[in-house]
């Protein structure tokens, strides 16, 4: 005997279908609406998890931190996600960051991209986790800050067939990093980072800040000695090409300046001009803002490759003078502490080691004050003196601001430059003041003139009170 089951019709179907759809969309709305937005992706998250577990599905997470520094990995995808590669591009966010004239897309939060690679769909999601909100109690020397700091924490992650797995490791993410790679030399814009003010967050939280680097100062403009320019560019186009000459020798592949002179001779002016050249971004750091070479080791560590970065008057800004730590006194805990062994360390210790393509500049305006263990090859490979201006110096300002290449006045100043100190800054600052060429000469060999007479009765005063100092001693030896 036969049992016929009646099929339900195709109305039967789509009705059924329709009501069960009109039934997810309305819960779905109502938890969209109604539930907290955290609490909403949390079910979604969750949900997800579910799904994935019943699939052939392979998930792999990128987290934005790895230790103690940036995952690369995450940074690359960052830049490799954009509308041109998605599929079905349905929602980005519109941004504009700071000192930038164009306006990017970037991917939004729990927003779904999927990429084919070699016929396979590889399916990226942002995961954005908030950290609620922390109080941090400073104390200070009479009083007590309190601080709130709030950050999250960003991971992507990727979902594909379990089979590639393989693939996606040896080929796919390799081709992410290297194309990240192209746009960002495509779009290279100069950044300036400096520390920020939520740092105590360390791995959570972002250790530095960045504007854009717009400074107009190029080799080409700088008013330096010719064969100074070309020792320095030679200098830095050798080290870009010999990255595996340092591997071949067991040397990380970084290199040490110190710029010493006056103010005003141009020191800040010339690290624009070599990130210019090279095309590195610039980390400014303040160490007397650091409290701890633990600290230290973590700001060096959260920088990236090409990059330079930038130890300004580095005889005054931090004592560095103890190579062994020490325990301090309870009222000095919130003094610096960053030892000149743990700087040194940083420099071309064990740490050094991790990063490459790096460059270090430190400047000072007395070079005598520097322990000499900062100065040997290895730390500081290459000294550069910049010093007061010079005949040479004063024939690129004149270009440069004067569009004057000849004048018969330049042989009196010449002359002047000889006995009068005066820095390349105050001889820009002048001829900025005179927008005539002729009055802006005429004047300088003024101002030289009496700086030169300046400076020698200063240091006839000077051989003055020295013998007098000297007459008093000898006297007083001889009543002795």
């Amino acid at each position: 005997m036969t049992i016929k089951i009646p099929l339900p019709s195709i109305q039967t179907v789509v009705s059924t279908a329709t009501s069960l759809a009109a039934t997810a969309m309305f819960f779905h709305s109502l938890l969209h609406n109604y539930l907290p937005e955290e609490l909403y992706y949390y079910f979604r998250f969750k949900l997800s998890q579910l799904t994935t577990s019943l699939s052939n599905e392979f998930t792999t997470v990128i987290d934005e931190y790895e230790t103690l520094s940036y995952n690369k990995l995450f940074q690359s995808a960052e830049l490799f996600l954009h509308p041109d590669i998605a599929q079905h591009p349905k929602r980005f966010k519109t941004v504009m960051r700071p000192n930038e004239q164009n306006i990017s897309l970037v991917i939004d939060r729990n927003e779904e991209i999927i990429h084919r690679f070699k016929r396979v769909d590889f399916k990226w999601r942002l995961i954005i986790q908030a950290i609620p909100p922390t109080y941090i109690k400073r104390h200070g020397a009479s009083y007590e800050h309190h601080t709130m700091v709030k950050s999250s924490i960003r991971r992507f992650e990727v979902r594909f067939h379990k089979k590639h797995r393989n693939m996606a490791l040896s080929e796919y993410f390799p081709f992410v990093m290297k194309r990240a790679k192209e746009i960002q030399e495509e779009r290279k814009t100069l950044e300036l980072f400096t520390l920020t003010n939520d740092r105590v967050l360390k791995r959570f939280g972002n250790m530095w800040q960045s504007v854009a680097l717009d400074h107009p100062a190029t080799f080409e403009t700088l008013a330096m000695d010719n064969d100074l320019r070309n020792m320095i560019l030679d200098d830095l186009d050798l080290f870009l090409e010999r990255k595996e000459f340092y591997k071949s020798v067991g040397k990380p592949w970084k290199r040490g300046y110190l710029l010493y002179g006056p103010p005003g001779c141009g020191k800040s002016s010339l690290i624009a001009a070599m990130a210019s050249y090279i095309n590195f971004d610039v980390y400014d750091l303040e160490l007397g803002d650091v409290l701890r070479n633990t600290e230290l080791r973590s700001l060096l560590m959260s920088t990236q490759n090409r990059s330079i970065l930038v130890v300004e008057d580095i005889d005054c800004t931090i004592e560095l003078h103890n190579r062994l730590a020490f325990t301090v006194h309870p009222w000095l805990a919130d003094k610096p502490r960053v030892t000149l062994s743990g700087f040194l360390n940083l420099i071309d210790g064990l740490w050094s080691s991790c990063g490459e393509e790096r460059i270090i500049v430190f400047t000072t305006n007395h070079i005598d004050k520097l322990d000499p263990a900062l100065l040997r090859p290895g730390r500081m490979d290459v000294h550069i003196s910049l010093s007061y201006c010079s005949l040479c110096v004063f024939r690129e300002l004149a270009l440069n601001y004067l569009e004057m290449r000849e004048h018969p006045l330049f042989a009196e100043v010449d002359k002047l430059l000889e006995k009068a100190k005066i820095t390349p800054a105050e001889v820009g600052e002048h001829f900025l003041q005179n927008e005539d060429p002729e009055i802006a000469i005429r004047s300088l060999v003024e101002l030289l003139e009496k700086m030169g007479q300046n400076n020698c009765e200063y240091k006839a005063i000077k051989e003055d009170v020295t013998t007098d100092s000297f007459k008093a001693c000898n006297g007083f030896e001889t009543e002795g």
